[in-house]
């Protein structure tokens, strides 16, 4: 996979209280590898930007870390530079050979922060080439994701804490043990109310990262 072609930073401490799993900083910044991805694809910043639908400046910005980067525009960036969003899922280790096309330790999970956004994705499917992808979301409190869309269709359930769902314009709160499904062609978007990071379970098809 191209991912494996970047070494990204280390995940830190989680916002969140569990102890038995990685943890990662919500906050982790990707914004060095989206300057480092355009300059291999020899893009300058104006390119990038006018193909994405965003300002120069903003892009600058989220280069170097000092703007909030929504799932929906690294989206956009991630099709103009050619690459899926998984290219920025961070592998820790690739484990032991012998299982991991059909087994995902819990210390080798590959992660994904958005800068900004307090939403960190751990990817919980051995590969995306199969018809499904299995993360969690860990939602900071106040994190929001804004709205979105992609193709195919997703479902989750809470896991912990409190997650406020919009679908095509609907609202609905959430707690743990709640689940949802959806059109992913529906304009999306989730939030944390809350006080405590909210961790939700989710089943996206085909896979989206």
């Amino acid at each position: 996979m191209a991912i494996q072609a970047m070494q990204l930073p280390k995940p830190q401490d989680s916002c969140a209280a569990d102890t038995d799993v990685p943890h990662f900083d919500p906050e982790a910044a990707i914004g060095a590898q989206l300057r480092e991805l355009r300059l291999l694809k020899n893009l300058t910043l104006k390119e990038v930007a006018e193909q994405a639908g965003i300002s120069v400046g903003y892009l600058s910005q989220l280069e170097r870390n000092h703007s909030r980067l929504p799932i929906g525009v690294l989206k956009k960036i991630s099709d103009v530079l050619g690459v899926h969003m998984n290219w920025f899922f961070q592998q820790s280790s690739v484990g032991d050979a012998s299982e991991r096309d059909i087994v995902v330790r819990a210390g080798n999970r590959r992660s994904l922060s958005f800068t900004g956004l307090g939403i960190t994705e751990e990817l919980l499917s051995p590969n995306l080439s199969g018809p499904l992808e299995l993360l969690i979301s860990t939602i900071a409190p106040g994190a929001d994701s804004e709205d979105y869309s992609h193709d195919g269709a997703e479902a989750g359930l809470v896991l912990s804490g409190t997650l406020e769902l919009w679908v095509s314009g609907r609202h609905f709160t959430l707690h743990e043990g709640d689940s949802f499904s959806f059109k992913s062609t529906e304009v999306h978007r989730c939030a944390n109310p809350g006080a405590l990071a909210t961790k939700v379970l989710w089943v996206i098809t085909p896979p989206h990262y």
